[in-house]
């Protein structure tokens, strides 16, 4: 999908004059892409949604022993998302331990953990056929091994932290890098 930059749009709208548009939030490519939401018939542009913002990128699984990481993340998403942080969640069976059907994964992710942030439908995250993301991400910084692998990615879209599924979302270690990227 092309997008015009923004002072181009500008431009197109209210004729040739000062442009006051900021250039620096133009989105990085592997984020421009329509990607399908758990469980519902909408989809999500990550270049929409944190074009310019940090974000923390997690491949997730309904029935793992890290599952219950998603009460952390959530209260990141919480506390870091007023200041621009974006927490995206990729549902994967790429490590068999994912519910056999998205309303199922739907149900532990929302109703379970009360999750609000944006949580994309499965799909994988390592090898060759993973998504956009996770292959550019992958390119940047380690596959993850296993599920619920943290990447922090800054406003550029690159990979400045990762952490293993070990490391939970409210570790210093984590929230440290958070605040330093906002």
């Amino acid at each position: 999908m092309f997008r015009w930059p923004i002072s181009v749009a500008l431009v197109l709208l209210w004729g040739a004059g000062p442009v006051v548009a900021d250039e620096t939030a133009r989105c990085p490519t592997f984020l421009d892409h329509d990607l399908p939401k758990l469980h519902s018939s909408e989809t999500v542009n990550l270049c929409e949604l944190a074009a310019g913002k940090p974000m923390l990128v997690v491949n997730t699984a309904s029935f793992c022993g890290f599952t219950n990481q998603f009460k952390g993340l959530e209260q990141l998403h919480q506390r870091y998302g007023k200041e621009g942080l974006v927490v995206v969640g990729f549902a994967s069976n790429d490590f068999r331990q994912e519910a056999d059907t998205e309303e199922e994964a739907a149900t532990i992710c929302f109703k379970n953990f009360g999750v609000t942030f944006t949580m994309i439908a499965p799909g994988p995250v390592t090898g060759v056929g993973a998504t956009p993301v996770f292959a550019h991400i992958n390119q940047q910084s380690q596959a993850p091994r296993w599920n619920f692998t943290k990447y922090l990615l800054n406003d550029l879209g690159e990979v400045v932290e990762s952490f293993p599924s070990s490391v939970r979302p409210g570790d210093k270690q984590v929230t440290q890098a958070v605040e330093l990227v906002l």
